[in-house]
């Protein structure tokens, strides 16, 4: 019997676009970009198997190298595609089609609520471990109502940031430390 894989699938489109708009207000600075090494480690101890983690980015003509190479580095197969429309999005949505064949995890990496129908078809089986990383205040309600499907904070739960985000959230009164806030 083969050993189980987790299949990490990551947007970076979509988690560089929400970090930028959604939470900074404008283009996020290198180092405050998440740690895509510890999103990868965080994934290993949480669900102790293999990771094959599939980094999805649009690219023009030009190849950003220096960041492919560093995602090499870390163990991404970064998956570079070029063309008309969301092309990560279609690129994801066909890696979760031809996971539902395999006996596999998933965490996605994204808010994006187009990867409902893919995800809904990867719950229906019982024994796959689902999960969506993100900032857990904009993932899609669509994503949120698959059944099974674990959300996971990106900057809270994983550490994908070396220093704190200006964030708004609802704070569960047992984590509330006024400290953070006088």
């Amino acid at each position: 019997m083969s050993q189980r894989t987790s299949y990490l699938l990551v947007d970076g489109e979509n988690i560089d676009a929400t970090l930028g708009t959604s939470v900074l207000g404008r283009r996020p600075h290198p180092e405050e970009r998440p740690r895509w090494n510890k999103l990868l480690g965080h994934l290993e101890r949480r669900w102790q198997q293999p990771v094959k983690a599939l980094f999805f980015l649009a690219v023009d003509e030009d190849l950003p190298m220096s960041f492919v190479q560093a995602l090499l580095a870390m163990g991404y197969t970064p998956i570079p595609l070029s063309g008309p429309g969301k092309v990560v999005d279609i690129a994801i949505q066909r890696t979760a089609d031809a996971l539902l064949d395999r006996a596999a995890d998933v965490m996605l990496v994204s808010h994006d609520g187009d990867f409902t129908p893919q995800m809904t078809a990867l719950s229906r089986d019982e024994d796959r471990r689902l999960a969506v990383a993100g900032f857990t205040e904009f993932v899609s309600t669509g994503l949120r109502q698959v059944p099974g499907l674990e959300v996971v904070d990106l900057e809270y739960e994983i550490g994908a940031f070396t220093s704190a985000l200006p964030r708004v959230r609802i704070i569960p009164i047992s984590e509330y430390d006024p400290a953070d806030f006088i």
